[in-house]
């Protein structure tokens, strides 16, 4: 009975492309219209089809992690794409749009992160070994979206160039005083503390980036001038002339938005410009994808545009310049991915293969939300008063020059000095 009612979803949503499916018992049904993309899965278990009705977001992912699904030449990318392009075309797969509503009507409580449920969220996903991140992140362990400015980018120039996009729309100079909230392994707080001359105070809940982050200081000579702690954004003491946090706004979770941006006005100085970078939705709000908050970011949502600027409209904040980013994290999500992959037996001497299915999911997942499921980033410029920043953007185009470092006598010379020279 099973296999005859997933085989009508199936029929009613393959429309583009070719979906093979051979079941438990031995059968081979192909659903779509034969055009690509394509892909052929195998179900090894004979309860597969009963749960991919009831729970097929959650299924999905579990049953590849477990092996009780497979795909042909391991084509993991050609099925999700395939599935998500068809949902994406599909205005009839009821079942699917009653169990997001319900997701969505009980979002607050899973997005409900106070101080020692946040850190535990935090733990789950960013106190993993370093050596994991190591082989599929640059160096700098930049673990955000890159900025690709040409084709030919590479993902450690793409990264840069988000770094420097970044400190041009903070209008950093010399000596200010600069939050990073959720600071990571510390690459941009020592970016700005390096090159701008900057004086960072970056936060973080993860025991293992707090304590990179500090030897990153500490080796490069400044652990006076980019300091990093073990601490929650919402006990933060004293005024700063810049904020930024990148890659973490994900994590605060809609009951929380309030205090996030009452946070940032009460932290930053009258005359102060802070910078929010975060993923977000280009279709409006929604809920996130429930294999995803069990196995990746637990208490994780992705916010739409809509969300945030209600918020910050009540905050006592300016918004002073939206940006956003399409088609770049896919692109860095794949640099990603094709890392990981190479990287798979190393992987695998650090956990298991479970493990290693587990996160090519989530990172083949997540590249195709960025392509074809309307997962975009934001970047939200804010200030207390309107004249913080210039009228005009033209100020970004000659900071952002700044973004490969220049050479003298075939030495590096700063970003800083320059900027200073100009």
């Amino acid at each position: 009975m099973w296999i005859k009612l997933l085989s009508i979803f199936l029929k009613r949503l393959i429309r583009q492309g070719s979906l093979v499916v051979v079941y438990p018992d031995g059968r081979s049904i192909q659903y779509g219209d034969g055009s690509t993309p394509s892909a052929t899965m195998r179900f090894h278990a004979h309860s597969l089809p009963r749960k991919l009705l009831i729970n097929p977001e959650l299924t999905l992912g579990e049953a590849y992690m477990d092996g009780t699904l497979t795909v042909d030449q391991d084509d993991l990318y050609g099925l999700i794409e395939l599935l998500v392009i068809n949902l994406k075309r599909q205005s009839d797969a009821w079942h699917l749009r009653w169990q997001a509503n319900l997701r969505q009507l009980h979002r607050r409580l899973a997005q409900f992160n106070p101080a020692g449920r946040a850190q535990r969220n935090v733990a789950h996903h960013y106190d993993l070994s370093g050596t994991l991140y190591d082989l599929f992140l640059d160096p700098d362990r930049q673990y955000s979206c890159a900025y690709f400015r040409e084709p030919g980018d590479t993902l450690e120039t793409a990264q840069r160039n988000k770094k420097s996009l970044i400190a041009s729309k903070l209008l950093l100079a010399p000596e200010q005083r600069v939050l990073d909230i959720g600071c990571g392994w510390g690459g941009l707080g020592l970016h700005l503390a390096r090159d701008y001359g900057a004086r960072v105070t970056g936060v973080t809940l993860s025991q293992e980036q707090h304590r990179i982050a500090e030897e990153r200081a500490r080796a490069e000579g400044l652990g006076d001038q980019a300091r990093f702690r073990l601490q929650d954004y919402r006990d933060i003491d004293g005024t700063f002339d810049r904020i930024v946090s990148v890659g973490m706004f994900e994590h605060v979770g809609v009951p929380h938005y309030k205090e996030f941006f009452a946070t940032l006005r009460d932290r930053l100085k009258d005359d102060g410009v802070a910078l929010l970078h975060t993923i977000g939705r280009a279709d409006g709000p929604g809920s996130t994808n429930p294999w995803i908050t069990k196995y990746i970011f637990p208490g994780g949502y992705s916010p739409a545009l809509s969300e945030i600027l209600a918020v910050v409209e009540q905050s006592g904040l300016y918004v002073t310049d939206v940006e956003v980013w399409r088609l770049h994290y896919a692109e860095t999500l794949k640099e990603w991915r094709n890392r990981f992959e190479a990287s798979l037996d190393r992987v695998r001497s650090i956990y298991d293969e479970r493990f290693c299915r587990m996160w090519r999911f989530y990172l083949v997942a997540s590249e195709v939300a960025f392509r074809h499921d309307g997962l975009v980033v934001f970047q939200i410029q804010l200030a207390k008063k309107q004249d913080a920043v210039p009228l005009t953007r033209d100020y970004l185009a000659s900071r952002d020059r700044l973004g490969e470092p220049a050479t003298r006598d075939g030495e590096k010379i700063t970003d800083r000095e320059v900027w200073n020279a100009k």
